[in-house]
């Protein structure tokens, strides 16, 4: 998907906000991805990921330290008459640049720090986005489940006149209760969806709210153009925060591995003193250095070194598993793509019609009362499975432009 797709997409989404009416008409496309940034950027999930990435930073700021701090060191003793006094300073010295390795691990480490929080972004983003997708088509369910309750209770009325004009039996009228019964569970579960979604949604977008709201359609701000070309997807999946992460640790381990090797050999330690012995002014230089005699370290360079394969293999399980991620999304997309495109060719206008059409046909006689209960009844299932379909496509674009690893970037180039 190119970018300008991607951003037309993901601006559709964030058009179903519940933002007030006036507002919304004068906030233009970047001010609406601002709001929506700034609210995913407040969740505490996102809050906490931000902060675990500070302190993986800091930590990896430390890894370009020196490894070793000067020692100073002093002596004092009373000889007979003579005060003698040692006053030294000594430096380990890092003879195998450990530090420079650390430097390598460092950069590894912020790059995974870095991407692990890119990746709680995007799932929360992708998150928000998918719950405003539900919260619409709940509304829709929800306002469908209501009409055909007032719909059913009108003709209810009705079918109570035409009983006393002598015109219906009164099983017509029973059947029109049994049918008006049954929309009252079906509305009270469509109405308690929309509370949840509702719900959903403050969790995750804290200054959302459904009052005095401008909804324009999604559909129309979807472009149903997908990509499957192979270059953009290598491009995608390199730099997608999970195999990325992946990628990072990989490279870590081989610096550990490194760093462990440079730590089983030891580095040695000068120093030089100066003092007073017997009235005489002495200079000493010293020089000491570990003898790895009983523990030459080597199990844990050993360890090392197989931590790094471990990484490896995991690195390329990642960016397996990510490849025939998105291929599967994109292949679902497709699907849904497909089939919402014949539904909205088949079904375009045709709900309204179809309603009046029947209303038509009952007052006429053409149609019994439970003719028409039935056909109401699949009129209302055909145009539900309708919001169904399209709510599963808007879906399965999310999916796709999250597995791809392209909500952050459809949203940081508004």
């Amino acid at each position: 998907m190119n970018a300008c797709l991607s951003k037309r997409f993901v601006f559709g989404c964030l058009c179903i906000l519940y933002l007030p009416g006036s507002a919304l008409a004068s906030s233009s496309e970047s001010s609406s991805i601002r709001w929506f940034e700034n609210q995913i950027q407040q969740h505490p999930e996102v809050v906490a990921a931000r902060e675990h990435k500070n302190a993986a930073l800091s930590t990896a700021d430390a890894y370009g330290k020196p490894l070793y701090n000067p020692e100073f060191e002093t002596e004092l003793e009373r000889e007979g008459e003579a005060n003698n006094y040692l006053i030294g300073i000594s430096q380990t010295i890092d003879w195998r640049d450990k530090r420079d390795t650390k430097r390598q691990l460092a950069s590894a480490d912020r790059t995974i720090a870095e991407q692990t929080y890119e990746s709680v972004v995007q799932q929360k983003s992708a998150e928000a986005l998918q719950a405003l997708i539900q919260w619409k088509a709940a509304s829709q369910l929800a306002e469908l489940a209501v009409n055909q309750e007032r719909q059913l209770g009108r003709l209810l009325d009705l079918v109570k006149q035409r009983q006393q004009a002598g015109d219906v039996s009164q099983l017509d009228a029973e059947m029109t209760i049994l049918g008006l019964s049954q929309t009252f569970s079906s509305t009270a579960q469509a109405l308690s969806q929309l509370k949840k979604e509702e719900a959903h949604l403050r969790e995750l977008l804290p200054e959302w709210s459904p009052e005095a709201a401008l909804v324009p359609e999604i559909a129309k701000f979807v472009d149903t153009t997908i990509s499957n070309n192979p270059e953009k997807i290598g491009q995608w999946l390199n730099a997608h925060p999970l195999v990325m992460v992946s990628r990072a640790e990989w490279d870590a381990s081989k610096q550990s591995a490194l760093l462990a090797n440079k730590a089983a050999k030891a580095d040695p330690t000068v120093g030089i003193n100066a003092g007073q012995s017997d009235n005489e002014n002495v200079i000493a230089l010293t020089f000491s250095i570990p003898l790895n005699v009983r523990n030459d370290f080597s199990a844990e360079a050993k360890a090392a070194s197989q931590e790094v394969l471990a990484a490896e293999a995991q690195y390329y399980a990642t960016h397996r598993k990510q490849r025939f991620a998105i291929q599967a999304a994109y292949d679902v997309l497709q699907q849904y793509q497909k089939h919402s495109d014949r539904w909205q060719r088949l079904m375009q206008g045709r709900g309204k019609r179809s309603e009046n059409l029947l209303k038509k046909k009952w007052v006429s006689g053409d149609l019994s009362t439970t003719e028409y209960l039935l056909a109401l009844q699949q009129l209302t299932e055909g145009l539900a499975a309708g919001i169904e379909l399209q709510t599963q496509f808007q879906l399965a674009r999310i999916e796709w432009l999250l597995q791809a690893g392209q909500i952050n970037t459809a949203l940081e180039s508004k």
